[in-house]
């Protein structure tokens, strides 16, 4: 077996695992903020945070699968590392990125929802001149 082949299940057996961890430990710590985002609507929050673990794995397995190719012919152990840490760093990034986003578009979510949900402004005290 090459070096070549020898990197890619390298890549694969890091790649996936790391995926599949990182969608639990989402899924297990993100119920709380998904509640807080719905305004204590458990179900809808759970809801949501198993349509967001499927949507994580089919885009994150979509992406390890098409990052998988190389461009050069791995020839040495030091090439298998330097391919290795190029690829899952790639993939660590897209990753972090997609978690930052969705951090974002439930933020703002939960700001509307209480926005939408804060009494009405008070009249003002006095007249200005």
């Amino acid at each position: 077996m090459n070096a070549t082949v020898t990197t890619y299940g390298l890549y694969l057996l890091m790649a996936l695992p790391l995926t599949v961890w990182v969608a639990r430990t989402l899924f297990r710590n993100g119920r709380i903020f998904l509640v807080d985002c719905f305004q204590g609507n458990e179900a809808l929050a759970d809801s949501v945070n198993q349509l967001l673990v499927v949507g994580f794995y089919l885009v994150n397995f979509g992406f390890v699968a098409l990052y998988l190719k190389l461009a050069d012919e791995v020839v040495e152990v030091r090439g298998i590392f330097e391919a290795l840490s190029g690829k899952l760093g790639v993939v660590l990034l897209v990753l972090g990125g997609m978690h930052f986003f969705n951090l974002l578009v439930f933020t703002k979510l939960r700001k509307r929802a209480v926005w939408d949900q804060a009494p009405p402004p008070l009249p003002p005290g006095g007249v200005v001149r």
